[in-house]
């Protein structure tokens, strides 16, 4: 579960006052509302990427506020990808395993594992500069799962794609959440995507939550 209770966040001239959400285990959240008005940076505050002022970001029962974000058990696709461009997509997807020193036969299986849910398998030597931009999201989200967290954040990553790629994404999201359990929260301003994708539907505006609504 993903819970954030009274949160607050300063950013600049722009504050998140008493922000409090609930995402169930092993649900698809999706969070809405106007550019400004705050969803990047809850999200980031989530993943440890932000500081908060008060209240608490409580992952699973363990409150996580002060730990970093290696210490989050948080998978995070930023809205650009933001891949190494000197990496392969198999060295991309290897990255986070090496840093927390899988054997070499236990990353094997889990980047081809990763290849196969994604249709990555004839990517896997490009750099990403050779990439489209789905394929792009394809790796962002593959380097995200590799180390098989229990979270996935997601920055607005269908904003840049066309109907076809963001139709293929929302597939291979789909895909992964059944195959992983992973408890998702996602940011779009594409309704047609949060009705497609959401289990939850949470609107931000102006700093404050305005309406939670669940999806049947």
């Amino acid at each position: 579960m993903i819970s954030v209770e009274q949160l607050c966040v300063q950013v600049g001239g722009f504050a998140l006052r008493d922000i409090s959400i609930s995402v169930p285990t092993g649900s698809y959240a999706v969070l809405m509302g106007r550019t400004g008005s705050g969803k990047t940076t809850l999200l980031e505050a989530i993943c440890g990427l932000r500081r908060v002022l008060s209240g608490r970001v409580v992952l699973n029962g363990i409150d996580v506020t002060t730990l970093p974000p290696a210490a989050r058990d948080v998978g995070f696709v930023p809205q650009d990808g933001a891949l190494f461009q000197h990496l392969t997509v198999r060295r991309h997807l290897e990255f986070a395993l090496e840093v927390r020193r899988w054997s070499r036969d236990r990353m094997a299986r889990r980047v081809e594992e990763l290849a196969g849910w994604l249709g990555l398998g004839p990517l896997m030597d490009r750099l990403p500069q050779g990439l489209s931009g789905g394929e792009t999201q394809r790796v962002a989200l593959g380097r995200a799962l590799s180390f098989q967290p229990r979270f996935l954040c997601l920055d607005e990553p269908l904003s840049a794609l066309d109907d076809a790629s963001r139709a293929e994404i929302c597939a291979v999201l789909e895909t992964v959440c059944e195959h992983s359990g992973v408890t998702v929260l996602h940011i779009t301003h594409n309704l047609a995507e949060a009705d497609r994708l959401a289990d939850n539907l949470l609107t931000l505006k102006n700093g404050h939550i305005e309406s939670i609504d669940s999806q049947t």
